[in-house]
């Protein structure tokens, strides 16, 4: 078995794809085994051809073709079936590793077998900090706002917009960049493909909690992330990602929060005209019938 299992996803993006791979290959040592599957995730077919075109041959390197677009979790779920690792980093195709990410995470994870998923630190293409991780966001993070949980209780929530130098526990990290422990990922199922997109990662780090696991920041392992690359923007996406959080606070955090925390947007939503398109899904309340997973279609490719 080796040791890490790199997993990307493709979607209309191969011009990144093909330079995410390039930083893995060039900034891994050679004391680390690892392997890169990458999943299209049913792209345009002008896109897919030039990620096969350009595909690098190293035997290390695997391309899949998804006939669906299975969102976020799917893609990365299918990636993760044909890995053979210790470790499997899911990695978005707009990031780029800075440093040896894999050799650092590799041995941090060795050494604490009780961390179940960490994460890089991450800037953005100005070289600028990004937040590395998040606070649970519940009904107190909602009506109070990040910054006074984090005056408040330093020690609960650490603040997000500084660079460390130690690793840190936190609740969630960024879903650009999740090196999980292969048999953490397993025990807990791995990520729920319901979720087309947005709030896989608070999801998956609740259920590595509730099973005995940590979420860490080890800021040593650095990454480059262009910022909103892989998804883009659209009222459809807007729609999606409160659909997906609706689901993910019914689903982990109990009806009575669900519900205080659907009326809260609700009466948010409500005072701002312009965001008056996510009214009906926040009514919904995360009813995944009307995710966009289930609007894709096949799209075949022969060549």
């Amino acid at each position: 078995m080796i040791d890490v299992a790199v997993v990307l996803i493709n979607y209309n993006t191969s011009k990144f794809t093909l330079e995410c791979i390039r930083t893995v290959v060039e900034m891994t040592s050679d004391n680390i085994s690892y392997q890169i599957i990458v999943v299209d995730n049913n792209s345009e077919i002008e896109d897919y051809e030039n990620l096969k075109k350009n595909f690098p041959s190293d035997p290390r390197c695997k391309l899949m073709r998804s006939e669906v677009n299975t969102g976020f979790g799917g893609g990365n779920m299918c990636g993760a079936e044909h890995s053979n690792a210790r470790y499997v980093l899911f990695l978005n195709n707009d990031a780029l590793l800075i440093n040896d990410c894999l050799s650092l995470l590799t041995n941090y994870m060795d050494q604490h077998p009780h961390v179940g998923v960490c994460t890089a630190q991450n800037y953005d293409e100005n070289d600028q900090l990004v937040p590395s991780f998040d606070h649970n966001k519940g009904f107190r993070r909602l009506l109070f706002g990040r910054g006074f949980l984090e005056k408040t209780n330093p020690n609960r929530y650490p603040k997000r917009k500084i660079e460390y130098k130690e690793p840190i526990t936190v609740d969630w990290v960024n879903g650009a960049f999740l090196f999980f422990r292969k048999d953490a990922f397993e025990t807990i199922g791995g990520f729920d493909t319901k979720i087309f997109l947005y709030w896989e990662e608070m999801d998956l780090c609740h259920r590595l909690r509730k099973s005995g696991y940590k979420t860490v920041l080890v800021p040593e392992a650095k990454i480059l992330h262009y910022q909103g690359v892989s998804i883009g923007k659209s009222r459809e996406i807007n729609k999606e990602a409160y659909r997906s959080y609706l689901y993910v606070t019914k689903k982990n955090f109990g009806f009575l929060k669900f519900l205080f925390i659907k009326f809260y947007l609700f009466i948010v939503l409500l005072l701002k005209p312009k965001k008056w398109y996510l009214l009906s899904t926040i009514v919904g309340g995360g009813y995944m019938k009307n995710s966009l997973r289930e609007k894709q279609e096949e799209r075949t490719y022969d060549g």
